[in-house]
């Protein structure tokens, strides 16, 4: 039987979206209990954009459609122009804007963020001095409350304290926005062209009266230039956004502004802002406005498309996206659909309301990114300053990968849900790298490569995609480029520019690291030698598992080796009573004093925490530190505290912080210690505790759909097991039934019809009808499908999942 709200995507009545039909694999008859519990809505109704808007989640509000260019959102104050409320313009608690921005990233830390290009601030007044003047957004910025706002899923909705309203919707790269005024009032658009979020190296803006437009561009770049940790050198521009706007109504008034002087009646204006913040870069800047005559009619439609290329592309999406008459309605219809319809390769029944809130809003921010950043006639910007046309197969050109915390989990997550997005992402990414001398740089926003954070995920992120089945792209030469980044040393891992934050070197000092088999700390050119040895260690076994399916047998035995170079950073004596990772020097020496909380040759993390980091060997981490039951008491005590009490909300130096990459796979180490009901039970338990509704809703930045993504895999009881690998370790979902959709009928089905809050543990499971007592699944299941049915049980099972021969290795 396959019940109706599995066979199909509903369809919304609308003008611009065609019918949509989403074929499901077959489950079971349900029991009555189950089939009482499927949600009548379609699953972009349970999507709150608003979570994660607190608490350092980072992410943000706006519309924006999945993988979507434009991303139109507030830029809030706190009183400085220069700065705003949190990383990525949003804070929940910041409760003033002085915009609505065009481009936004998803839970990206380093504040305040990237992008958040030419925000556009509906102002009830006179402009009477220049908006850059207006240093402390004292003027030309509105407060507003939180019961005057509403987010869903491609519709933005605001009422300013000022009498203002904004009400936005967007297509993948441009967008429509009805602006209220209060009538009589004088009524104008801001549009501040050079106040992206890191400021700008130069901006323009060019007013037609006579065809009710407004146009121009920003050249910015600069994400995290203002780290103290080396952001200096990130201070550069690397795109430039263009913009076309239109009108349904003349303009009263016009004028622009440049730095502090305003000009009234002026068309056009020049200039940037520069990338420093507060008294270095207050009161620079340029932008225009328009006036409109509220007597008789206080609404204003303004239609917008945007381009990384030129006007003229801006101008070709927005025709191409928004027709002339289009409403709000119509296009807020069109992008729920579209939400929907990708929300829709993972249903679940069951759970409560606040479960499926919290599951498919975490989706939701999963499949936010990779970004658009060519235009619909196929040019994008390239990482060589050039503009190119999409490779021969290519769909799109996308950017924004956030590579040290995206390959571990939510780039499985898009290789499983959508490959074909994650093999044009796959290609993006080749194809940056060949614009860049061939240089595959840790951290890309648009199409600048800014270096940000440690080791080699491109390597980790390309061998997962081609090990879930990824085929759409040139796998071949990625991996020669790759591999060949990989060996050949680069004259940029010798220099010291960006560090520690954002080094320069994808593989620094790799002469030294090939040499020594480990980054020796005192000459490494990185953010730390353990953890970039951990990091390369991590991205040669998954280079080792591609190669393998290629078949270049001598390169996989190569990059085997090389990912067991952890071992030379165990240090088996580093305290009197265990051994933990610690950085050593080039001469061999440990780097001391060492303190298992310290962070001293490590990123963002301690050596508590990046000990556990070598997911693609655990059985020999578990050697060295006495054997697996010795590796599970320790385990242990990394989750709760002295007196057993658990310990997984992050603060301690000593154990597990779920606000950051480097550990959130840890919970999941259990699997393979031959004690699976202990992951079960911590998995529930950060579920439980660390996750949830509202805008604290996340532990931590989403890091682009990270963060978002570990919970997805873990409500679903998967987790991938190690990058470069397709296999799945095996948890207790949270649902009773799930189905997984992926092209040519390759779906998975999950059953546990016993899930619920007094369930956690699981005591038998059966994959396609066979029982299996193994605490993982093959790739199989994530390339071919298959049918998980669970048993689960209020009380662990210490004995499923234990078989020393079935372990995940």
């Amino acid at each position: 039987m396959r019940p109706p709200w599995l066979r199909t995507a509903r369809r919304l009545g609308t003008r611009s979206a065609a019918l949509v039909v989403t074929s499901a694999l077959a489950l079971a008859v349900p029991s009555p209990a189950v089939a009482a519990a499927r949600p009548a809505e379609r699953p972009v109704s349970y999507v709150d954009p608003l979570i994660g808007s607190a608490n350092g989640g980072n992410t943000y509000p706006g519309a924006t459609l999945p993988y979507g260019m434009i991303a139109w959102s507030p830029t809030s104050t706190t009183g400085d122009q220069t700065s705003t409320g949190a990383a990525n313009g949003y804070q929940y608690d910041a409760t003033r804007i002085r915009g609505l921005s065009l481009t936004h990233v998803n839970g990206a830390g380093c504040n305040p963020g990237a992008a958040g290009d030419v925000p556009i601030m509906p102002f009830v007044g006179d402009v009477t001095s220049s908006p850059s003047a207006d240093t402390k957004d004292a003027v030309y910025a509105a407060d507003f409350a939180h019961a005057d706002e509403k987010a869903v899923p491609g519709r933005y909705t605001l009422g300013l304290k000022s009498g203002a309203g904004a009400d936005l919707a967007v297509g993948k790269r441009a967008g429509v926005a009805d602006f209220s005024f209060p009538a009589g009032r004088p009524a104008n658009l801001l549009f501040r062209v050079s106040n992206s979020l890191n400021g700008s190296e130069d901006a323009h803006v060019d007013i037609d009266t006579a065809h009710r437009k407004v146009t121009g561009w920003v050249l910015t770049g600069a994400f995290c230039g203002r780290r103290a940790n080396g952001g200096t050198n990130n201070r550069k521009s690397y795109y430039k956004l263009y913009f076309s706007a239109s009108f349904d109504r003349a303009f009263s008034s016009v004028g622009t502004w440049k730095d502090g002087t305003l000009s009234a009646g002026s068309t056009s204006a020049s200039g940037g802002e520069g990338y420093a913040t507060g008294a270095d870069r207050a009161g620079r800047g340029s932008g225009g406005y328009v006036g409109f005559d509220t007597r008789s009619d206080n609404d204003v439609r303004m239609r917008i498309g945007i381009s990384y290329v030129s006007l003229d592309g801006a101008e070709a999406n927005l025709r191409g996206e928004i027709p002339p008459r289009a409403s709000v309605d119509d296009v807020a219809r069109a992008g729920a659909d579209a939400w929907n319809r990708e929300l829709s390769t993972v249903r679940v029944a069951g759970g409560s309301t606040a479960r499926r809130t919290t599951f498919y809003t975490a989706l939701y921010h999963s499949l936010m990114q990779p970004n658009l950043i060519s235009d619909a006639d196929g040019r994008y910007y390239g990482m060589d300053a050039e503009v190119h046309r999409l490779a021969r197969g290519q769909r799109a050109q996308y950017s924004n990968f956030s590579g040290w915390d995206q390959y571990r989990a939510q780039i499985q997550l898009l290789a499983l849900l959508k490959p074909r997005i994650a093999g044009d992402f796959a290609q993006s990414l080749f194809n940056f790298a060949g614009q860049n001398g061939g240089v595959w740089d840790r951290w890309v926003h648009v199409s600048g490569a800014t270096h940000v954070m440690t080791g080699d995920p491109s390597a980790a992120t390309l061998a997962t995609f081609y090990a879930m089945g990824v085929r759409d792209f040139d796998y071949e030469g990625a991996f020669e480029s790759l591999a060949r980044q990989a060996t050949v040393p680069h004259a940029d891992g010798l220099s010291d520019a960006g560090c520690p934050g954002q080094c320069v070197g994808q593989r620094p000092n790799l002469a030294q690291y090939l040499g020594s088999h480990y980054a020796a700390q005192d000459v490494c050119h990185c953010w730390g030698g353990a953890a970039e040895t951990l990091e390369d260690a991590v991205a040669d076994s998954a280079l080792a598992k591609w190669a393998k399916l290629l078949g270049r047998d001598e390169e996989a035995a190569a990059f085997a080796e090389r990912g067991g170079y952890w071992r030379n950073v165990f240090n088996p004596d580093a305290t009197a009573d265990a051994g933990y990772v610690q950085a050593r020097n080039l001469d061999g020496s440990w780097v001391t004093p060492f303190s298992p909380g310290s962070d001293r040759g490590f990123a963002q993390g301690t050596s508590a925490t990046y000990t556990w980091m070598v997911p693609q060997d655990v059985q020999g981490l578990a050697a060295a530190m006495g054997g697996r039951e010795r590796a599970a008491e320790r385990l242990d005590g990394f989750f709760h505290t002295a007196d057993g009490a658990w310990s997984v909300r992050g603060g301690d130096p000593l154990r597990y912080d779920p606000t950051n990459e480097p550990g959130i796979h840890a919970p999941w180490l259990y699997n393979a210690l031959g004690q699976p009901w202990k992951t079960q039970a911590t998995v529930r338990q950060i579920l439980d505790t660390v996750y949830g509704t509202g805008p604290a809703g996340l532990p931590g930045n989403d890091d682009l759909g990270t963060m978002s993504a570990w919970y997805v895999f873990s409500a679903l009881g998967l987790y991938p097991q190690t990058p470069g690998s397709g296999a799945m370790l095996l948890g207790a979902p949270l649902f009773p039934e799930a189905v997984v959709d992926r092209p040519g009928g390759t779906g998975i089905t999950i059953e546990a019809p016993d899930a619920d809050a007094a369930h956690p543990y699981v005591d038998a499971v059966r994959l396609d009808g066979r029982t299996t007592n193994r605490s993982w699944a093959g790739a199989g299941l994530v390339k071919w499908g298959g049918t998980l049915t669970y048993r689960l049980a209020e009380r662990p099972d210490t004995s499923w999942g234990t078989d020393p021969a079935g372990l995940p290795r």
